[in-house]
């Protein structure tokens, strides 16, 4: 199957590193840097999607507050978050990436009417298929 038509269930690992919106920022620079990533899902406490915080949004409240490390998540994460369903396939994670000028889209299952995330496609994962596409 062309990578472009493979579904985003099959072209990703399912499980998210998320963070309470409440949480310090400096909970986030911690895990993040932990577990090498470049973003952490914000999740709210059942577990739904509540935004998606940087280490671009990390650097901006260090660069414009000095007591960043002690001020929520929620104060700087980007609650409007990009999405898609674990059937999308690739070509529609490129479009949503493109279009929206992001690195990332967090994948959803809907669970009683609320985004519950599963996994995060980077621009990154989509040029591991690219290098794997026959």
């Amino acid at each position: 199957m062309p990578m472009r038509h493979l579904p985003v269930y099959q072209a990703k690992r399912l499980g998210v590193y998320t963070i309470l919106p409440d949480d310090e920022l400096k909970t986030a620079a911690r895990k993040m840097q932990d577990y090498n990533i470049s973003a952490l899902v914000v999740a709210d406490e059942e577990g739904y999607l509540a935004g998606v915080l940087t280490r671009t949004d990390l650097v901006r409240a260090c660069y414009s507050q000095k007591n960043w490390a002690h001020l929520p998540v929620r104060n700087f994460m980007a609650a409007d978050v990009v999405t898609v369903k674990l059937d999308d396939p690739l070509e529609r994670v490129m479009e949503l990436l493109i279009q929206n000028h992001i690195h990332r889209v967090v994948a959803v299952e809907e669970v009683n009417g609320k985004a519950k995330p599963v996994a995060v496609l980077a621009a990154a994962d989509i040029v591991y298929h690219m290098a794997q596409d026959n």
